[in-house]
């Protein structure tokens, strides 16, 4: 019998090079945006959520839909108006004749969240009470309606996008919300030699073909093997302290700028996220054990929208980016021994 070491090794091999594959099949339809496409990875095998934060025109959906095609994954797009309906996500009841017996019965149709990979495309432009009926799905992986519970069938992978720009009639996501996401991707502008590949290869007549690479059940044996990589206890007590250092008016926090300009820091969740994210990003690459390193390179996301600054700091200038990266660059790995 294998020993479940060498099986493991063995997987992680498999997923380091679908890992390859996928990237190769997603660069047929789209250029550049590598970090956003491994952040995206990173979360789905970490089971996680993503709220994606961009300009229009930045092939968002284009590269979502990808995804899905590639993993062989069920999509579907919900675009959030202000008179969208918590029935309009979750599904609705219909009276429906039944043909055998001619009496009428209640018939539970599902909603666009019964798919494996959802877009919640401009989640800011809809009420708290239908943005709750999504995130309650994201939460317990279960819908509520009709006095029924109904499971979601995994993986479920739910990806929001707003505009940072138009805020304008818009219902913005409460911390506690936002928190329920594991990453916040940041969504930029292609680079001149980039914007010239997307215009060449939109506006000419090549269609690519996109080939599966991996099924929702091989995504679910990863994201099962992501669990089972162990973090060191050196590097879990680095991931939280990070995040403790997030929160002014603690004794971890030892950064002052932390203290000076950041009003609510980042709770355990984000913790948790810190070691999920890291061990996804060693899984990609074909390592067995996350690092320091691979925690630091999934701070950004993690910790962008789980510290949130004071008002003197939004007046001077001060961005959670700023903040980040000093906490990146003052909090040690180790901590000397009193």
């Amino acid at each position: 019998m294998t020993p479940p070491e060498t099986r493991n090794l063995e997987a992680l091999e498999h997923l380091a090079d679908a890992h390859r594959r996928i990237l190769d099949e997603i660069r047929k339809v789209i250029v550049g945006q590598d970090e956003v496409i491994e952040e995206l990875l990173m979360a789905l095998l970490a089971n996680g959520h993503c709220l994606l934060v961009g300009v229009p025109g930045l092939a968002k959906t284009l590269l979502i839909s990808s995804l899905a095609q590639i993993l062989d994954l069920r999509f579907s797009r919900i675009q959030f108006t202000p008179d969208l309906m918590p029935s309009d996500i979750t599904g609705t009841e219909i009276l429906e004749e039944d043909r055998a017996t001619g009496r009428r019965v209640f018939k539970f149709i599902h909603g666009p969240v019964f798919a494996n990979v959802v877009l919640a495309d401009e989640i800011n432009r809809t009420p708290p009470k239908t943005q709750a009926a999504l995130l309650q799905a994201m939460q317990e992986r279960q819908v509520t309606a009709a006095g029924q519970t109904f499971d979601l069938e995994p993986p479920f992978f739910v990806l929001a996008t707003q505009n940072p720009i138009e805020q304008e009639g818009t219902y913005p996501l409460p911390e506690a919300q936002l928190d329920r996401f594991m990453f916040n991707v940041r969504v930029g502008y292609p680079s001149q030699a980039e914007e010239v590949a997307i215009v060449t290869r939109t506006t000419g007549g090549e269609n690519p073909v996109l080939r599966q690479v991996l099924s929702g059940a091989d995504i679910g044996r990863f994201q099962e093997l992501v669990r089972r990589i162990p973090a060191s206890p050196f590097v879990v007590e680095y991931a939280v302290r990070l995040a403790r250092a997030t929160r002014p008016g603690s004794k971890e926090a030892t950064v002052e700028a932390v203290n000076q300009n950041v009003s609510w820091g980042a709770g355990p969740r984000a913790s948790q996220y810190l070691i999920l994210g890291a061990k996804s990003w060693a899984a990609l690459h074909g390592s067995y054990a996350p690092s320091c390193e691979d925690v630091r390179r999934v701070a950004r996301p993690v910790l962008r929208h789980r510290i949130f600054r004071s008002f003197s700091a939004e007046a001077e200038g001060v961005s959670t980016e700023d903040l980040i990266d000093t906490l990146l660059a003052s909090v040690p790995e180790t901590v000397a021994a009193s």
